[in-house]
């Protein structure tokens, strides 16, 4: 089993990834936070004596990129020292030049402060956001664990997943997927199946997820269940349509691209060509050839990419 140093430098050699760390702030039955817990947390030895050395050691001896902090919510960054390990770790640490923290920090800083902003377990706002932000989400809809009794249907299906993923990035976040072990480490087939799933979607449709930006719309005006993001290159922009639900009758028709002479549109992972229509002042309809099975490289949300477009 690898140690925590040994991690870091094996990620760390796998080119833009970056090496980051969860801390939890407090511990449930600790004696000196519930001390200073029953104090009104007007004493702070829970701080001093494990929180803020801990979170010290775990910078300067893996120089995590990311801080991920939990556990705050019983009281406020004053109790935490937050302000005194932030300013540390932004200006003095190995790593100020480069990390980034969520906004963790005290129950009443959550939504409000941080490099990017967790607010809630699940947090999707479903429309653009100001401020970057992360949805953090479990595969089980119930729990971070591993639950021996968890049913079937306690899980998300790929179309679920699919979903958060499209509408999180259209909207300019991040997306945390989270699966709880056992307790002797091993990942069981249920998360195993989707995480695979997972990468065989992106190993088609990534280039619609990574390193991507919001479009101008991020939902289509027309059609429910698209979502939209973008890339820019040398060469224009691309905007992608996630499609979350298969057009009836191989039609897909939507009312935000406005297409001009030169505009294309592919399907990910089809080679065949599909036929572009433009609509009366705005809007598209894509016609789609029949696809076999064997051609059809993914089997939850299509992503249809858009080139040369007036918009």
């Amino acid at each position: 089993m690898l140690s925590s140093g040994e991690l870091a430098n094996a990620v760390r050699k796998k080119q833009g990834i970056k090496f980051g760390t969860y801390h939890s702030l407090f511990e449930w039955y600790n004696p000196m936070y519930l001390s200073d817990k029953a104090n009104g947390f007007k004493t702070q030895d829970f701080v001093r004596e494990k929180t803020l050395p801990e979170l010290y050691e775990l910078v300067n001896n893996y120089k995590s990129d990311v801080i991920w902090s939990d556990g705050d919510w019983e009281t406020t960054d004053v109790y935490w020292n937050a302000t005194e390990f932030l300013a540390w770790l932004y200006n003095e640490s190995p790593v100020k030049d480069s990390v980034v923290v969520n906004d963790r920090w005290g129950k009443n800083i959550r939504c409000k402060h941080g490099g990017f902003l967790n607010c809630d377990d699940r947090f999707n706002p479903g429309v653009l956001q100001k401020r970057k932000w992360e949805n953090s989400m479990t595969i089980d809809k119930y729990s971070w664990g591993y639950r021996r009794r968890a049913r079937l249907d306690d899980f998300l299906t790929m179309d679920d997943i699919t979903k958060e993923i499209a509408s999180t990035v259209s909207c300019g976040g991040n997306l945390l997927i989270n699966i709880g072990p056992t307790h002797d480490g091993r990942i069981v087939p249920m998360f195993e199946e989707r995480l695979r799933q997972m990468g065989e979607w992106l190993g088609v449709n990534g280039e619609a997820i990574y390193a991507s930006k919001p479009w101008s719309h991020q939902n289509d005006t027309l059609s429910s269940g698209v979502w939209y993001t973008s890339q820019k290159s040398p060469n224009g922009t691309s905007v992608y349509a996630i499609v979350l639900d298969w057009p009836d009758n191989n039609v897909l028709k939507l009312g935000a691209p406005v297409v001009s002479p030169v505009s294309k549109v592919s399907l990910l992972g089809y080679s065949g060509q599909l036929t572009l229509t433009p609509g009366v002042g705005s809007g598209v309809t894509v016609t789609i050839p029949p696809i076999s099975i064997n051609e059809m490289k993914v089997r939850w949300a299509w992503v249809f990419k858009f080139t040369g477009l007036q918009n």
